[in-house]
């Protein structure tokens, strides 16, 4: 039984207007913890606090806003995050750099706070890319502090607000599931939901200090392409059947080299690179969740048949 945050305990969260920060912002605050929520200023954008929920403006960039976010927090979670660009620079310059400057501007506090940081399964294969490699880069930085400090490497992570996967279970429901050819490696998932649980849940438990958890949703062997494309038949499509699109790797691969010379000129942060293909193609992106559910007791709740479900408003 996870034991409740004392009254008034405070976590800055980075990265809180993103789809993980959004689901973790609801999480928090039904646990009790005060949020102090950094938000990239711009014209429109005027988030609303509430009784529990401040928001600071500022860059990771900038320390002097980040000592105003990370001021007299117990815990900071870094949950900001570039997944779009071209460079490495583009990449590091908030996976590598603003992590490092969370941590310095942390470890200066008179009372130093526990550091969550979000990392990404794709961290522990650096080479496949610059994403990949600045991920990497960011735990690096973290640990080389002298913080508390516990790391969440994430598989593909779903649920509403997700822009990634979302346009895939959609043609699935369609009736249609473009994927690249060949691509019958094995891969762990995970829901937003599910991803904030377990960070609550770290912190409220106090536990996993120097730990890097990797997790996901809890399906025995993780999933592979022919099994999430039968989930999705059963759940979106009512048993109706869903046709699997090859899309020819080569075909991706040149898109992705366009798009790599292309957003260099244009100064435009593409999803699909030379990178990205190598991540999608890997064979290998399964996750445990033996170490984090021993250390902190923290299990999931919701599998991808579930979780479509929810997605989709359909009963299951």
């Amino acid at each position: 039984m996870a034991a409740s945050p004392k009254k008034n305990k405070t976590v800055a969260l980075t990265g809180a207007t993103g789809f993980i920060g959004t689901a973790l912002i609801k999480q928090l605050q039904q646990a009790g913890w005060q949020v102090k929520a950094l938000y990239r200023p711009k014209p429109g954008r005027s988030p609303i606090s509430s009784h529990n929920l401040s928001w600071i403006a500022g860059e990771l960039n900038n320390k002097l806003s980040l000592n105003n976010l990370i001021a007299g927090a117990d815990a900071v979670i870094h949950c900001a995050g570039a997944v779009r660009g071209v460079t490495q620079a583009d990449f590091d310059l908030i996976n590598e750099s603003g992590a490092r400057h969370v941590a310095e501007v942390a470890a200066a506090q008179n009372k130093p706070p526990r550091l969550l940081l979000i990392s990404s399964l794709a961290a522990r294969m650096p080479e496949l890319s610059h994403y990949a490699g600045s991920k990497m880069r960011g735990e690096l930085a973290i640990k080389s502090s002298p913080l508390r400090w516990t790391i969440f490497r994430p598989p593909a992570v779903y649920g509403p607000g997700d822009r990634e996967l979302l346009p895939l279970f959609q043609s699935m429901a369609k009736g249609l599931a473009p994927l690249p050819a060949g691509a019958n490696g094995r891969f762990s998932i995970i829901h937003v939901d599910d991803l904030a649980a377990a960070m609550v849940h770290c912190l409220e438990q106090n536990a996993g200090d120097g730990k890097t958890f990797e997790l996901d949703d809890g399906h025995p062997g993780g999933y592979d392409w022919p099994s999430v494309i039968q989930i999705a038949q059963a759940v979106l499509r009512n048993g109706g059947k869903i046709r699997r699109l090859p899309i020819p790797i080569g075909l991706l691969k040149l898109v992705a080299w366009t798009n790599f010379y292309a957003a260099q000129l244009l100064r435009y942060a593409p999803m699909l690179t030379p990178g990205k293909i190598r991540e999608i193609t890997h064979s290998d992106w399964l996750c445990d969740n033996n170490d984090i559910t021993r250390i902190t007791g923290w299990r999931p709740t919701c599998e991808l048949a579930q979780g479509l479900a929810g997605l989709f408003d359909k009963h299951h």
